[in-house]
């Protein structure tokens, strides 16, 4: 499978992170915002060098506030759960960097309950900060989080920031209506075409209740996903695709309306980088990275 169309910004690591710092530093005040970076798995050649994961988070952080221009983030995030180093190396690394006023607070990414349940265990007992976020996959038409990682997060008040809001832009989309991110994100592509049937039945709903209400797709499903978490993320790439976000806070949808959206969801196998997270990740490459170069 050809991921490059989704993963081609690791060619050029660090370039988000360089416009993001400049966008602050143009147009805001640093104390005013909150910024969010994340820590790629070790590559297999630093594994061959023998590079920690303690020495593996020190040098991805420096390099992440060298492309930030600043001293600190809010908010450093574990990107996918590592099944070739223990999970002790990297929580000891992320104490050194809160000690060090590097990070204010960790969160962790494409992670199943038990493995949360389990590394806040440990940092608890070893007296180092425990994850404070988890950022999965969790939409409309993929709802799999709800069965256990929505349920533990509420009970120990982590925030839920799921990625593919919108599902690449599925759930922004009327039916028959199409976009070059569509067309041409394979990476996309391979989590959802399989469910496609079934997902258009929720689909034509957002639809429905966006037209009764006169709005835009993506403020209906941004509205139903703000119901469920703390901070949903939504790429944009046109102004129009951040005013629609802003104005999602805006809708409140009614009971009757959210038991709608929800009545049609089928459950889905995991796809993605989920998908990928078994124990078999510590004799095979990561889904879409081999030392940190993409795979096809």
């Amino acid at each position: 499978m050809n991921l490059e169309n989704h993963y081609k910004k690791l060619k050029r690591a660090g370039t988000s992170e360089m416009f993001l710092g400049r966008a602050v530093r143009d147009f805001a005040k640093r104390e005013d915002v909150v910024i969010a970076t994340k820590f790629l798995p070790r590559s297999q050649d630093s594994i061959a060098a023998g590079i920690s994961g303690k020495e593996h988070i020190k040098d991805s952080l420096d390099k992440s506030l060298s492309h930030l221009g600043m001293d600190y983030v809010d908010l450093y995030i574990y990107h996918m759960w590592d099944w070739n180093t223990p999970i002790e190396e990297y929580l000891e690394g992320l104490s050194d960097a809160v000690k060090e006023g590097k990070v204010r607070y960790i969160g962790i990414a494409n992670c199943f309950a038990w493995q949360l349940a389990e590394a806040n265990a440990l940092a608890q007992k070893n007296g180092w900060p425990e994850f404070v976020s988890v950022q999965n996959h969790y939409n409309l038409i993929m709802r799999e989080e709800e069965r256990e990682m929505n349920v533990y997060a509420g009970e120990r008040n982590i925030a839920l920031t799921p990625y593919s809001a919108l599902a690449a832009g599925r759930l922004s989309k009327r039916p028959g209506e199409t976009s070059k991110r569509l067309e041409e994100d394979t990476y996309a592509k391979f989590k959802y075409d399989a469910t496609a049937k079934a997902d258009s039945k929720v689909i034509e709903k957002v639809c429905e209740i966006a037209d009764s209400h006169g709005v835009s797709m993506t403020e209906v499903s941004l509205a139903w996903l703000l119901t469920k978490v703390a901070s949903p993320i939504a790429g944009a790439t046109k102004l129009s695709h951040i005013e629609g976000a802003v104005k999602a806070t805006e809708l409140k949808l009614t009971d009757e309306e959210i038991d709608l959206l929800e009545a049609d969801y089928v459950p889905h196998n995991l796809s993605g980088v989920m998908a990928q997270n078994t124990p078999a990740q510590r004799t095979t490459e990561q889904v879409w990275i081999q030392n940190g170069k993409l795979v096809k």
